[in-house]
Order: structure tokens, then C-alpha cells, then sequence
């Protein structure tokens, strides 16, 4: 059985696609890249098509996460069913993604840390890494529930 997480963020070009690599990573050094479906959408449609920005793609790299040839695409309602943890990087995804959802799955999506995840979009390369540094910490809680969860 596969579990499916989705990364959220505004325009699935910064946070969402290096959640996504940190996720993978994860999944792949602990020899369970098969079991995990993991995968990223923007709550708007502006970047649709579009690679993840250069700070994101360079901070990723520096890390060892690559996510290279992720592309943005907006969330859709079919999202939230297909994917078991449809994580949100703040609460006006969060918001968005319930708003979207099925009303049986309303439910489903969630905050991916306690905090919000600042948008880097349009900062410096330190904004990049200081976002990638709470989703490294966010992706490694949420890997360690998922594996305790499968383990059940």
C-alpha cells in the first residue's frame, strides 16, 4: 500500500516543491521510496507549467534534495481524495484546501508544522534556506508519524 502525502503552498514554485524533495529523500535513504506517493500543488494557477524558482532549486541542491524536474500545477478537489495527508504550508491553504475538498474529505487536509511556513517568494537566498530548514523539521515529524503509522 502506498501513502500519499501532497505539499500545498500559494504557487507550488518555493515551499511545496522543497517539501516535496526533503519528503523524497527521506523516503529514499530509508529504503521506502516505494512506498510513498509524494507530490505538490499551488492553491493559485499563475505558475502553472513552471519550475520551481532558482532560490528553491539552489537551496534543495545545496541539501541534497532535488527537485529538478517537479513542474507547479494547481491543487485540485480530486487531490484531496487521492492523497492520504494533503498538507498545507499555512492556515490560508489550509482554509483553501477544505473550501476545495469534497465535503466527506473536508477533514482530510492539514497544517504541515505548528507554524506557519513563511513564503520566501521574492526574498533572498536566506529566506529560501530559513523556510527550508522548518520544512526539513516538519518532513522528518511528518516521515517519522507516517513510518510509525505503517508500522501498526
Amino acid at each position: 500500500m502506498t501513502t500519499g502525502v501532497l505539499f500545498v503552498c500559494t504557487g507550488n514554485t518555493c515551499r511545496s516543491p522543497m517539501a516535496v524533495g526533503v519528503m523524497r529523500s527521506l523516503a529514499h535513504h530509508a529504503g521506502l521510496a516505494h512506498v510513498f506517493e509524494v507530490d505538490s500543488a499551488g492553491t493559485g494557477v499563475r505558475h502553472a507549467g513552471e519550475p520551481p524558482n532558482r532560490h528553491a532549486l539552489d537551496a534543495a541542491a545545496r541539501r541534497g534534495h532535488d527537485i529538478v524536474g517537479l513542474r507547479s500545477r494547481p491543487l485540485t478537489a480530486s487531490d484531496i481524495a487521492r492523497f492520504s495527508h494533503p498538507m498545507a504550508m499555512e492556515r490560508t491553504h489550509l482554509a483553501a484546501m477544505r473550501a476545495l475538498a469534497p465535503s466527506s474529505l473536508a477533514d482530510r487536509p492539514r497544517l504541515f508544522a505548528a507554524e506557519d511556513i513563511p513564503d520566501p517568494f521574492g526574498g533572498t537566498a536566506q529566506d529560501y534556506e530559513r523556510a527550508l530548514d522548518l520544512i526539513e523539521a516538519g518532513c522528518a515529524r511528518l516521515f517519522a508519524e507516517l513510518r510509525q503509522a505503517g508500522s501498526k
